[in-house]
């Protein structure tokens, strides 16, 4: 898999949630590529389920491998996956992205959410009809803000589903912790057995508790590498709740496709008008 390549010629746009959908997704974005050719992108883990509205050329998209010809994806939805996703696009890609978060991700797709771990979806099949004409809508709309509009309407039109109030406290609790609590402890602080939890978290969010702890670790990690820390990477290791550093680069390698040294020189070659691409797409 090449490095990542930028577009030499694209459109970005991206806004961040009114108080209608704060909570309910992170980020919507709008991505235009207009220049020809073959570009890369190897994503890590994404702690976010996105909704991808497409108008262009379609995304290859595979998990944990090169796509091929038979990975191609228009508008589609897509779950959590505890491990790296490869993107290509032709030059021709152009779509409105909406990035949920977690917990907002049951709100709007309710109990789908878990069908969509470590798949991808088309909108038509994940939302029927509605998702069918809201692609068209868009479509035939002109302007980044005004599609964006339309897309955090219909967001927070549909958000009707409620989630569980422990599943809430714990997922808040795991995060707060950078998935440094163990499983059994966090059942117990919900009165529940370690197996109802783990059935219940793949029903809301897509995975159980262990792989998302998992991927908040990583992230955590990730943030600091980003930060920077006079200790390198076996102190980054010990704040983010790794066992020693040869635990770390086992789960960058298994996470990210690529072990923490090689990841962080690619991202800082990256272009930084791409970084929502680092932040949980697909």
């Amino acid at each position: 898999m090449p490095d990542s390549a930028a577009p030499v010629a694209f459109e970005m746009v991206r806004r961040l949630p009114s108080q209608r959908t704060a909570g309910l997704i992170s980020a919507i974005s709008g991505y235009r590529e207009m220049a020809a050719g073959r570009f890369s992108q190897r994503e890590a883990a994404p702690l976010a389920i996105p909704l991808i509205i497409s108008f262009g050329t379609p995304f290859t998209i595979a998990l944990g491998r090169v796509p091929d010809a038979a990975d191609r994806h228009n508008s589609f939805a897509a779950g959590l996956y505890a491990g790296a996703v490869y993107i290509e696009s032709d030059g021709g890609a152009e779509c409105v992205q909406v990035d949920f978060t977690p917990l907002g991700a049951f709100r709007f797709f309710g109990g789908a959410v878990g069908n969509l771990a470590a798949r991808m979806i088309e909108v038509g099949d994940v939302l029927g009809a509605d998702g069918t004409r809201l692609r068209e809508r868009l479509g035939a709309t002109e302007g980044w803000q005004r599609r964006f509009d339309i897309v955090e309407e219909f967001v927070a039109d549909r958000a009707n589903h409620l989630p569980s109030p422990e599943l809430e406290f714990a997922w808040r609790l795991l995060a707060r912790r950078g998935g440094g609590i163990r499983i059994a402890t966090l059942a117990e602080e919900i009165g529940w057995s370690r197996k109802h939890l783990v059935e219940r978290f793949r029903h809301q969010f897509g995975l159980g508790p262990k792989s998302i702890a998992r991927m908040m670790r990583f992230h955590l990690a990730s943030g600091l590498a980003r930060a920077g820390t006079p200790s390198g990477w076996a102190g980054i290791a010990a704040d983010s709740g790794f066992s020693d550093q040869a635990h770390l680069i086992r789960e960058f390698t298994a996470l990210a496709g690529e072990p923490p040294t090689a990841r962080a020189r690619r991202m800082a070659l990256t272009d930084s008008r791409l970084t929502r691409l680092q932040h949980a797409e697909w």
